[in-house]
């Protein structure tokens, strides 16, 4: 796998985390640096730690599931991205005014965020794809993109989420079925 689509993972796959620091720097009336880094933190540490664990998995079950591996990682993307954009595209109702950046309700948000993550490292294992690199880019792209969202959603960035989350779908949907038709093409 190679840099670029190692990098559009990690693009997708941090854009629910994204999308929740967006809301929770618009949740925050007096917002501070460290409520970024520590939200940034959470969510970067988590996205690199679920795919570490999924790939752990699918390393121990890489034997039985070789011929059908592409598959698999179709429809782990495919079903990731799908509900990424289903997500998105739902009608809250009531929303609970909460303090996000309270330690339980991050460490809520940060696995909640990073489930996705754990999927993405089992597609890694059945693809016997090393696992350093992805984990490294996935958890730096993730808290990059955390930070940014806590300060843009600071500054009334909360019109923006639902398409954010939606794009990160779509690159999932759209990785997935390249493994698949590259492997099916012989490419």
């Amino acid at each position: 796998m190679n840099l670029w689509t190692i990098l559009f993972i990690a693009l997708a796959l941090a854009m629910d985390a994204f999308a929740v620091s967006i809301a929770s720097g618009f949740a925050i009336r007096r917002l501070h640096a460290r409520h970024a880094l520590s939200m940034a933190g959470s969510f970067g540490a988590f996205q690199a730690l679920m795919p570490l664990l999924g790939w752990f998995c699918g390393i121990r079950l890489r034997a039985w599931i070789t011929g059908i591996d592409h598959w698999i990682a179709f429809v782990l993307l495919s079903f990731v991205g799908g509900k990424m954009i289903v997500e998105a595209l739902k009608i809250e109702e009531y929303e609970e005014k909460t303090n996000p950046f309270a330690w339980r309700v991050l460490l809520v948000l940060s696995v909640a965020t990073s489930i996705d993550a754990l999927a993405a490292g089992l597609s890694f294992a059945v693809l016997n794809v090393s696992i350093t690199a992805p984990v490294l880019i996935i958890g730096l792209v993730t808290f990059g993109m955390s930070f940014a969202g806590v300060a843009i959603g600071a500054k009334g960035g909360h019109l923006f989420e639902k398409k954010i989350e939606v794009l990160g779908g779509v690159i999932l949907i759209g990785i997935g079925l390249k493994i698949l038709l590259s492997h099916l093409l012989g490419r």
